[in-house]
């Protein structure tokens, strides 16, 4: 069996920046179709754009009628698009929280459904992953909903596997920290980035394409019998603070 996406037509939400970009590079790498979406056109060379508001219904379903119609098929969807500014939750309205949530539970929901309704009846049936986070296992404070928007992914992920076995398979990516065009807004400059690079066992963090290779592998062949997982992609996760706090030579005492 091969990682065999040759003619294969992937959409992959937000995926014209950061991750989503390197999603879209991977798929394209596979051989496969690959349409983007997102509220705000950008180029990634290979792959064709639609603009879409992936929480808006009737947006969602022309956007996956038109792949349809182009293409007569939709092999797989990778549900990238989300993320959400930093705030504190006892200062953020409860619109704040709605529209993060919107976007990254209700949406990807939204989207799987559209294209479960043309999976089913094709032939091959289809593949669906949704990129979740480590903040949707972790605390995460100051992006209080989206942690928990993710968690609820995590859980939608598994429920979606069943409901819709075996003609399409549902999984998640875990993603961790990612080194994009953006990193400088949560993790400051150079130094900033090199010390939070330090907390990852891998001493570094993935690049967007790294996460792509990881979406194609679970929409490929070479994963026909996952469906329901949630694969990890942090690097080894996070050293735990206590390690650090005391600063322990080795075991004396």
């Amino acid at each position: 069996m091969e990682l065999d996406l040759d003619g294969s037509v992937v959409l992959v939400t937000g995926g014209v920046r950061g991750v989503g970009a390197g999603i879209t590079r991977a798929f394209l790498a596979a051989g496969a179709v690959v349409v983007t979406c997102a509220r705000r056109p950008a180029e990634v060379p290979g792959a064709s754009f639609v603009p879409c508001d992936v929480r808006d219904a009737d947006q969602v379903a022309a956007l996956v009628s038109s792949i349809v119609a182009r293409h007569g098929r939709l092999d797989a969807v990778v549900n990238n698009a989300g993320g959400a500014p930093f705030a504190l939750a006892d200062q953020a309205s409860p619109r704040f929280h709605e529209k993060v949530v919107e976007l990254n539970l209700l949406a990807p929901l939204l989207v799987s459904q559209a294209a479960y309704a043309v999976m089913r009846d094709q032939e091959g049936g289809g593949s669906i992953v949704m990129v979740s986070s480590i903040s949707g296992r972790r605390p995460s404070p100051g992006t209080a909903a989206y942690g928990a928007a993710k968690a609820g992914l995590e859980n939608l992920t598994a429920s979606l596997a069943v409901e819709w076995a075996p003609r399409v398979r549902v999984n998640a990516l875990a993603v961790g920290l990612v080194r994009t065009e953006q990193s400088h807004l949560h993790y400051g400059d150079e130094a900033g980035i090199a010390a939070v690079a330090r907390t990852v066992p891998l001493g570094r963090l993935a690049s967007p394409d790294e996460v792509g290779a990881c979406a194609v592998f679970l929409a490929s062949p070479l994963a026909s019998y996952v469906t329901g997982a949630t694969l990890p992609v942090h690097g080894g996760g996070e050293m735990p603070a206590f390690l650090a706090a005391a600063q322990t030579d080795g075991g004396s005492s």
